[in-house]
């Protein structure tokens, strides 16, 4: 099994395309009632298109682009590429796999791909891509609730995936992640899954373009009401071409509105500046997992 894609993913190109048509629509002041009424189109239709829902077809899209006043040539010929990649019905995995994957999933390892930043919040546990096989496996043990012994291992292969990409990978975005200190403290696992879990986490604490901090325990217990949260930069420089990603349970979703990224993205800074610096994070990493090596050993 592979996650590698050949060329842009289907969601990312949508999100381009929906963007750029929803600023040239604002660029010249219509409404998307007047856009309808122009097109012969309802209302949901517009809607479904800006949102993302629906992907635009070729001929739609030029029709739109010349109702805003887009001529230049070169900027049509991008858009009606990234309209014909998003309608791509064949993603970068198999169907087989797809079909243990959720929406939002599906979405996100996309999006991972493209990213240039990723900020990620996490109060319970160590995020999937940093987790190793066996944090992994007992995980998703979790999950027996909706979840049938496929999806599991589907997703418990996914996971590693993810890993072994983002570990072996040579252009990774770079990775600002925030923990809250009591996931130092839970032994998912046992002593050995977690020791290993620790271990491999100051290793990757230590690579250039990761960088982690740990909410204190005094601090998490308010900011962890907040919940999970990752905020995915899809582009240099430009702060509205990002996304959220949100996970509860076996439910998860994309945010694409730049209010609630933005909004989670100061969440994030307030945190970060609350949180102990990368190399007192690093100490505390590896004094924890120094204890649980000591805990074995005494049980021997």
């Amino acid at each position: 099994m592979t996650l590698a894609g050949h060329g842009e993913s289907p969601v990312v190109a949508r999100r381009r395309v929906r963007l750029a048509l929803r600023r040239a629509r604002d660029a010249v002041g219509l409404s998307q009632g007047s856009v309808a009424n122009h097109m012969g189109w309802s209302v949901s239709k517009v809607q479904r298109i800006e949102a993302g829902d629906n992907a635009v077809s070729g001929t739609d899209l030029r029709a739109l682009l010349d109702l805003y006043g887009v001529t230049d040539r070169e900027e049509i010929d991008q858009l009606a590429e990234e309209a014909r990649i998003s309608r791509r019905q064949r993603w970068w995995t198999k169907p087989e796999i797809r079909d243990h994957l959720t929406p939002g999933l599906m979405q996100l390892l996309q999006f991972e791909a493209e990213a240039v930043a990723i900020r990620s919040y996490q109060p319970v546990l160590v995020p999937g891509p940093f987790q190793t096989p066996a944090y992994a496996e007992f995980v998703l043990g979790w999950y027996d609730i909706g979840l049938t012994k496929d999806d599991l291992r589907v997703r418990h292969d996914v996971r590693m995936q993810r890993r072994e990409q983002f570990l072996g990978s040579g252009d990774n975005p770079r990775y600002f992640l925030i923990l809250d200190e009591s996931v130092l403290k839970r032994e998912i696992g046992g002593l050995e899954v977690m020791a290993q879990q620790l271990e491999q986490l100051a290793e990757l604490a230590q690579r250039p373009e990761v960088r982690i901090r740990i909410v204190p325990l005094k601090e998490g217990a308010v900011l962890g009401l907040v919940g999970q949260f990752t905020v995915l930069d899809l582009s240099e420089g430009d702060v509205d071409d990002a996304v959220l990603y949100r996970e509860s349970y076996t439910r998860d979703f994309i945010e694409h509105d730049p209010k609630e990224v933005a909004f989670h993205r100061e969440l994030f800074e307030v945190f970060w500046r609350q949180s102990l610096d990368e190399e007192k994070t690093i100490r505390a990493v590896i004094a924890e997992a120094a204890s649980l090596r000591a805990r074995i050993d005494r049980a021997t």
